[in-house]
Parts: C-alpha cells; sequence; structure tokens
C-alpha cells in the first residue's frame, strides 16, 4: 500500500515519512459498484485516498438530481484538515469497483500535529473543494429561481402573445372590409363639403388609437346609443362596436347626418367604422407586442445574460424593477400588491447584476410566500452616508424569535418538505457579502423587514 501512496498524483510532493504515516494509520477499503462511501445521513467517518476507480455525489437542490463532483484515482475526499463538515449533501457512491485508504476522524488531529506538509496539501484540496460547492450552490439556486419563475412569465408572455395572434388574425378580414368601404364611398360621388366632413370625423375617431377605457357596463351603454342614433338615421346599427370604441361624439354624428342621409351616411359610416376597427387592431397590436418586448427585456435585465463577469456598476432600480416584472405572476395569484419606493439619484452599487438579483429574487418572492392572500410586500432603496440600503417588507406573520437566529444557515427551512431546499437565504447572505455588504433581519408579527446595505460607487 505505500508504493501505491507514494505513487498517488496528490501526495506525490509530501515527505516519503509522512506518507508513510498515512500508510500506517490508513484503512484500505474496497468498495463495490454502487456501495455508499458515506451516506447523507450519517457522519463523514474521515478522510478517504483514493487509489483506483471513481466516487461521486449526487445532490437534488430543488433543480433535479445532479451529480456535483467526482473523484477517481490519484483523488482525496472526505473529512479534511480543520474541516466542521459533518455530513456531506449527498450520498457518495462508488460508481465501479474502488479501492480508498482511509484515515478516521479520530486520527486527524494527530496527523495535522505530524505531518504539516501532507496537512497543507488537504487544506489546499478543501478550500477548492468549498469553491466548488459554493459555485455549484449559486448555480443550482438560480435554477430553483428561475424554476419558480418560469410559470408565472409564461403566463405574463401568453396574455399579449394571445392578444397579438388574436388581432394579427383578424386583421386581413378587417383591411378588407375597408378596403371595400373604401370603394363604396369613392363610388357614392360625394361632395367636397361631404368628403371634408368625413375625413374630419374619421381623423377624429383615429386620432386617439385607444380611446379612454371604460367599464364593461359603460361600454355597453355607449354602444347602445350609438346603435340607436344609427337606426334612428337609418344606418346599419352594426358598426355601433366599432364606433364606440373611438372617441366619437353625437355631435360629431349630428354634423355628418347634416350635410347626407339613407344610404350616404350609411356608406360614409361604413367607411370610418371599417378604419377605425382597423386602428383598433394595429393599436391592439402594437401594444402587445410591446408588452412582450418589454417583458423580455426584464427578464434579460433579471439574468443579466450579456454582461461581462467582472463586477462594474449596478442600477439597483432596474435590478428590482426587472425582479418586480418576473415575480408578478406569482404576486397576482395571491392578491399580494407590490410597491416600489426609489430615493431619487440613488448612487450604483458595484459587483455583479446578475447575482443582485437574484438576491432580489429570493427576498421578494420570500416575502410572497410569507404574506396571506391581499397582503402587502414594499421595497425601499435608499442612501446612507456611503451605502444603499435595500429593505424588504411583508406584513407577514413574521419570523418566531426561536429560528431567527438560524434563517440564514444553509438547508435550514421552515417551507413544507418538497417546496423549499433551505439554500435560499443562504445563498443570499453569501451574495451579499460577495459584494461586500451586509444582510440583517428584523421581524415582529405584520412586520418583517430584511435589509441589504451595500457599498456605494460613483460613475465615473
Amino acid at each position: 500500500m505505500l508504493e501505491r501512496l507514494t505513487a498517488h498524483r496528490t501526495l506525490s510532493a509530501a515527505p516519503q515519512e509522512q506518507i508513510a504515516w498515512l500508510g500506517a494509520h490508513g484503512v484500505l477499503r474496497h468498495l463495490d459498484s454502487g456501495a455508499v462511501l458515506t451516506s447523507m445521513k450519517g457522519q463523514v467517518e474521515g478522510l478517504h485516498v483514493v487509489l483506483s476507480g471513481h466516487l461521486s455525489i449526487h445532490v437534488d437542490r430543488g433543480a433535479g438530481r445532479r451529480k456535483i463532483m467526482e473523484w477517481r484515482g490519484g483523488d482525496v475526499t472526505g473529512l479534511m484538515p480543520y474541516s466542521r463538515l459533518v455530513a456531506p449533501p449527498g450520498d457518495v457512491v462508488a460508481e465501479e469497483p474502488t479501492e480508498v485508504v482511509t484515515v478516521y476522524r479520530e486520527d486527524i488531529p494527530e496527523m495535522i500535529r505530524e505531518c504539516q506538509e501532507l496537512t497543507a496539501i488537504f487544506v489546499h484540496i478543501m478550500v477548492d473543494r468549498a469553491r466548488h460547492f459554493t459555485s455549484s450552490y449559486l448555480h443550482d439556486e438560480k435554477l430553483v429561481s428561475l424554476g419558480k419563475l418560469s410559470a408565472g412569465l409564461a403566463h405574463e408572455l401568453n396574455n399579449p402573445a394571445s392578444a397579438l395572434a388574436r388581432s394579427a388574425n383578424a386583421l386581413p378580414e378587417s383591411l378588407r372590409g375597408a378596403d371595400l368601404a373604401a370603394w363604396n364611398l369613392g363610388a357614392a360621388g360625394l361632395r367636397k363639403e361631404q368628403i371634408a366632413a368625413v375625413e374630419k370625423v374619421r381623423a377624429a375617431c383615429l386620432a386617439c388609437g385607444i380611446p379612454s377605457v371604460l367599464s364593461p357596463l359603460e361600454q355597453e351603454q355607449r354602444e347602445e346609443s350609438i346603435a340607436g342614433w344609427l337606426a334612428s338615421h337609418g344606418a346599419e346599427t352594426a358598426f355601433a362596436e366599432a364606433l364606440a370604441s373611438t372617441e366619437i361624439t353625437f355631435e360629431m354624428l349630428n354634423e355628418l347626418a347634416g350635410l347626407m342621409d339613407g344610404q350616404l351616411l350609411n356608406t360614409a359610416v361604413e367607411w370610418i367604422a371599417a378604419g377605425s376597427t382597423t386602428r383598433r387592431l394595429a393599436s391592439e397590436i402594437h401594444e402587445a407586442a410591446s408588452r412582450i418586448h418589454d417583458l423580455v427585456g426584464a427578464i434579460k435585465e433579471f439574468t443579466q445574460m450579456d454582461r461581462a463577469a467582472v463586477p462594474e456598476p449596478v442600477n439597483v432600480e432596474r435590478g428590482l424593477a426587472s425582479t418586480l416584472v418576473v415575480l408578478r405572476a406569482k404576486a397576482k395569484s395571491k392578491s399580494v400588491r407590490l410597491s416600489l419606493n426609489i430615493e431619487n439619484d440613488l448612487p450604483p452599487v458595484k459587483g455583479f447584476g446578475g447575482e443582485l438579483n437574484q438576491v432580489w429574487a429570493n427576498l421578494i418572492d420570500n416575502a410572497i410566500d410569507a404574506v396571506s392572500e391581499g397582503g402587502r410586500v414594499e421595497l425601499f432603496a435608499n442612501r446612507r452616508d456611503s451605502d444603499v440600503v435595500i429593505r424588504v417588507i411583508d406584513d407577514g406573520p413574521g419570523v418566531s424569535t426561536d429560528i431567527r437566529d438560524r434563517i440564514f444557515d444553509p438547508f435550514f427551512t421552515t417551507k413544507p418538505v418538497g417546496q423549499g431546499t433551505g439554500l435560499g437565504l443562504d445563498i443570499v447572505r453569501r451574495l451579499v457579502q460577495r459584494h461586500n455588504g451586509q444582510i440583517e433581519l428584523d421581524s415582529n408579527p405584520g412586520r418583517t423587514e430584511f435589509r441589504v446595505t451595500l457599498p456605494a460607487t460613483e460613475v465615473s
């Protein structure tokens, strides 16, 4: 075994006497394919030097079970010197027949005293492993966050997309009707003053695009009134719906009726109504497409998918606003009122916009979960001395004093099984600290406030 340890890729730089110590205190173990080296429900036994074979660890953090690390001959895993690791986040399993040398937990303090160079090697491995796990946690938590948002985003996008498709489908028939109405009007032989009057009314109907919004009852009453006027003047009442959706007035209609009547008036009204319908459909298409464009822009801003992976000035207001857009559907489903209050001329903070948006998403998402139906979540961002302070306040039941000290601990969650990974606030804390900031919690029944403080930066 000593020869194999000496030839081990990770241990080769250590002094021979320290490798000999490892051989004298380590236990050679043979694992069959599928055997569990360390269970996530059990304690890590010790440090494992992999001589041959293949080990892996699979973890489900809410984004599906996936492999996050693996080790082959020449690697080292398990309990490293000075590590506080108790249990792994998932089962460590042999993917094929594997051999490891295990230094058990009780022998590690002696190894630290007797084998300084070997200990330094293992500490370096521990630091790299912690960095890898942190990166993996951040990635998975972002996937979980995006997964939660996807259904709401699909709903938000579906509404304008359906409106766009509906209006676009109706547009060809409307254009055909407008062409026919224009042909009929041209064949009617209107006098100059009649043409001027018709064009004046039509221009007034088209100028506003989408008119003032009426309630369904008010709209119905307006249609009935216009239909009554049309019927009393010998025109088709079918035009009432299109005319009621414009800013046309009875004064305009009476002025038109003073210059023409009968079939001539009907032809003129038909042309005005056809143009109004076409303009309304075009306006609806524009409005729906603009809404989709704004949503895509908000999603792009939220994910920061086109930004370089270097710290840069981050616009806090824009990040908070885009996060509210992607969480709006979830808030609507509970009738939760969201508000955003930003101090004028708020300075940017330096960091990674996507990571900070992940912080806002976690805090706001948790706040929406915490409040009852019809609750309220308020966001504030203000400057305080050389810092920017962001507060997320909800009127939920609050965080009880017995769990307040553990709220940022990894894997701690108050949500039912399957609804929370316990990683969200731990990731929030890590991300805030990565930005040289701090996060605090104040909570009482009816008012919970998460407060994030970040150093402000000035744009040169």
